[in-house]
């Protein structure tokens, strides 16, 4: 076997006399190669390694507190989902809420009202329970009033999520499903009519809010 090469360990470092090594184990080198300004090879890769871990210590916990909820990595992502939602919702005029692209469309106000109903219904779901009473809006003012409230309650929902909510099973628009599997479904119902809402704005010349993450 070759034999290990001593290498000179610099001035600066001589007043460091304890190394951690192999896994936290720490030994005292006074008066050994390391006071005698020699250390191997191996003694100083397995120091840096040591330090290496030390130094990743802070960063592992600065990403774990940032996931503060079961439930973040969902609440992150809802608040694009609504924001550019109800963006959607505003860039139509008033005047053009009662648009239907075909005769066996939803108009403009239903589909904004059919993702703030359902909205709802997800989330109440969720919590085990009934949604609010959906009100019967005929102006602009009105749809964009019931689907900013849908999300403000699933806003709330979502944000105090439990792990027990998230792998228990709940009824839903969709059946009942893993509370997990309701999220997923309802950002994807949102983003599925938001997109048909887009094809709305088109028709009528409009061009649709950019995208947002």
């Amino acid at each position: 076997m070759r034999a290990e090469r001593a290498l000179t360990f610099p001035r600066r470092y001589r007043h460091m006399t304890k190394c951690c090594r192999n896994n936290g184990a720490c030994k005292d080198w006074r008066g050994s190669a390391m006071n005698q300004s020699k250390i191997t090879r191996r003694e100083l890769l397995q120091a840096s390694a040591t330090v290496g871990c030390l130094a990743a210590v802070p960063f592992a916990q600065s990403v774990s507190n940032e996931l503060v909820t079961p439930a973040a990595e969902y609440f992150r992502h809802f608040a694009a989902l609504s924001k550019l939602s109800i963006a959607v919702a505003d860039a139509m005029p008033a005047n053009e809420y009662g648009f239907r692209p075909h005769p066996e469309s939803m108009n403009f106000g239903e589909l904004m009202a059919h993702i703030a109903a359902t909205n709802y219904q997800f989330c109440a779901g969720l919590k085990d329970s009934e949604p609010p009473a959906a009100p019967s809006p005929t102006t602009k003012e009105g749809y964009v009033k019931f689907l900013s409230d849908s999300f403000e309650y699933c806003a709330a929902v979502i944000s105090s999520a439990t792990e027990p909510q998230l792998r228990t099973p709940h009824n839903s628009p969709d059946g009942r499903m893993l509370g997990r599997d309701v999220l997923l479904a309802m950002y994807v119902h949102v983003a599925h009519h938001r997109g048909q809402a887009e094809i709305y704005l088109r028709d009528k010349g409009i061009r649709p809010p950019s995208y947002m993450v």
